[in-house]
């Protein structure tokens, strides 16, 4: 059960008004998903976080698409099942395809076995590596 409950678009006003119209402006969606409507609770988080996602995920050294590769990676690890759906949809708006999404999947998948191994068995790390 949620602590917060959503803000509707209907009942957003002024800056989280403006960051909502935004998001869809933006993310050329119809409806603010309940992420983004659940921040809204607090308009200072909500600005923050929309203004520094757009940041961190604009095409730079990294292409958009491998950037949103990595979100899901990281949202698999931390096992956040909104945040897997969200970005495999926008890594799919993007792009990325059915192949791309299953090999990354099993990348994660190894590196989290590997990672756990390694950590169980308590392995140094090799001095050329440092």
């Amino acid at each position: 059960m949620p602590i917060f409950k959503t803000i509707s678009e209907k009942q957003a006003k002024r800056k989280v008004k403006k960051i909502f119209n935004e998001i869809k402006r933006v993310r050329k969606i119809k409806k603010i998903p309940n992420f983004w409507k659940t921040l809204a609770n607090s308009p200072e988080t909500l600005e923050r976080t929309w203004t520094s996602l757009q940041q961190v995920m604009k095409k730079g050294a990294l292409n958009p698409i491998v950037k949103e590769l990595i979100y899901v990676a990281v949202s698999i690890t931390n096992n956040c099942e909104y945040c897997i759906k969200s970005h495999s949809l926008a890594a799919k708006k993007k792009g990325a395809t059915n192949a791309m999404l299953n090999e990354m999947i099993a990348v994660v998948g190894m590196a989290n076995e590997t990672n756990r191994l390694v950590e169980g068995y308590q392995v140094e790390v090799d001095k050329f590596l440092k």
